[in-house]
């Protein structure tokens, strides 16, 4: 839970890795966990960072195809919950089987002072996702929203942040503003390059001709990003891939959103499997556990991952419900 409601502001699952696990993890020791389940769980949880808007891998889809940011964020909602869910249930049933530790339950009056503590924080959840969702500014806008927030409550409510360390956060934020700009540059002369030569188009021909259909190619598409995951990380195989596939799953009459989320999902599981999950190596960073040790603690609910895959690639209801119920598609 604590990771999907982080995931609605952060975007990143990384990020998400390291925010609830830098906290949780060793909490979860001390309360007697055992360091494999912890770690399985904030690995695999800290991906709902991607899927459960706002979502960095989805606006880089957006780039790439020309697909609606608002559209995508929706189709994020219902997936991203189910998904939630689903990791909750592994999570509970393990529990319960090797009868680990409960905490003490909390009394009415320790959930209120919490909670008002909490508030503030919590907050910049609606300020982003209402804001968005209600059209009173864009993804965009609501970045800016939220970065001026969040400096409000950590200076002035918070006080986590002096004065003197806003120099030094605008200069991060810059270097990875930077970054990412050069990556969504190349990206946008990748696609350029490919529709020139008509790649796309002649890829397009030859998949129908040979007779694939959209059960067909949606599998291939997995496939192919699975094995994507194994090399590459998230932004890079959605703007190298997106182009490619995009056109002729338009031509079988795939719905771009829904796409758009099956390929999320994949960059989800791609996360946390080896050899270049980035959740791994953000979890090994914190946990101080070897790569191959960290991929057996987390297969249970990388299982469960997949078969959610299964789930959202053959039903497209779960992506596009939503979107379409709000008028955005």
């Amino acid at each position: 839970m604590a990771c999907a409601l982080f995931a609605a502001v952060s975007g990143s699952s990384p990020a998400t890795v390291v925010a609830i696990g830098s906290i949780l993890l060793p909490g979860m020791i001390k309360a007697g966990f055992p360091m494999k389940f912890g770690a399985g769980v904030i690995t695999t949880s800290g991906a709902l960072g991607i899927l459960i808007p706002p979502s960095i891998v989805m606006v880089m889809y957006s780039v790439a195809t020309n697909t609606s940011v608002g559209a995508l964020f929706m189709a994020g909602v219902i997936p991203g919950l189910i998904l939630a869910t689903m990791l909750g249930g592994i999570t509970w049933y393990r529990a319960m089987k090797f009868d680990y530790p409960r905490q003490p339950k909390a009394s009415w009056l320790e959930r209120l002072r919490t909670f008002r503590k909490a508030v503030w924080g919590l907050m910049l959840i609606i300020v982003v996702m209402g804001g968005i969702y209600s059209g009173v500014f864009t993804p965009t806008e609501a970045a800016a929203m939220s970065a001026v927030y969040a400096f409000f409550v950590s200076v002035f409510v918070y006080k986590d942040l002096t004065l003197k360390d806003v120099p030094k956060v605008l200069l991060s934020s810059a270097n990875m503003s930077a970054m990412l700009l050069y990556i969504i540059t190349n990206a946008v002369m990748f696609s350029f390059i490919l529709a020139n030569e008509n790649i796309p188009q002649l890829l397009t021909d030859w998949l129908i001709d040979k007779g694939l259909g959209q059960i067909a190619f949606l599998f291939a598409v997995n496939i192919l990003l699975l094995m994507a995951g194994n090399f590459m990380e998230p932004s890079s195989i959605m703007l190298i891939f997106a182009p490619i596939v995009f056109p002729v799953a338009m031509k079988l009459g795939i719905d771009p959103v829904h796409l758009g989320i099956l390929m999320t999902v994949n960059m989800e599981v791609g996360m946390c499997h080896p050899p270049v999950g980035l959740n791994l190596y953000v979890a090994s960073g914190l946990t101080k556990m070897g790569i191959t040790e960290l991929t057996v603690a987390v297969w249970p609910w990388l299982l469960t991952m997949l078969v959610f895959l299964i789930g959202v690639t053959y039903w497209p209801t779960m992506s596009i419900w939503l979107p379409k119920a709000l008028g955005m598609m």
